[in-house]
């Protein structure tokens, strides 16, 4: 099921994210995603449409949307490769006619994923908090 989040979720999602940003960005520093989890918490994830896959009252996956920008699409490590990224992913896409979001280059997987999923690369850019390549991509209603 996805619903939207309850504010008493956000630790819970907080600690999901930390698990797999560290998983899936093992070319950067656990210090940073450790310096980062405060800022989740207080800013990012309050301040976007986050809603959240469940099952059995077990959190699996969330996505975020902030002005037509998607910042955040996470599935926890043992429910990964079970099409939960992409229902979250269909669910947004279900509202609103186009989306955009980064993924460092480094991650292969998530940019094959995003590419299976009708996104395009538009770009690419060093990010500021990492000094990593990332590619920006866009997807448009058709």
């Amino acid at each position: 099921m996805i619903r939207k989040m309850k504010e008493t979720e956000i630790d819970t999602l907080v600690y999901l994210w930390f698990k797999t940003s560290v998983q899936a960005h093992n070319f950067i520093a656990e210090d940073f995603w450790k310096s980062q989890m405060l800022a989740m918490k207080e800013t990012y994830l309050p301040n976007c449409d986050t809603y959240i896959y469940e099952e059995d009252n077990n959190i699996l996956g969330f996505i975020s949307y902030h002005q037509g920008f998607v910042p955040a699409l996470f599935v926890s490590i043992e429910a990964q490769s079970q099409g939960i990224g992409s229902k979250l992913l269909d669910f947004i896409k279900q509202q609103y006619q186009q989306l955009q979001l980064t993924v460092y280059a480094e991650n292969q997987r998530a940019h094959s994923f995003y590419m299976a999923q009708g996104f395009k690369n538009s770009g690419r850019q060093i990010c500021e908090h990492t000094d990593h390549e990332e590619i920006l991509m866009q997807w448009c209603k058709v």
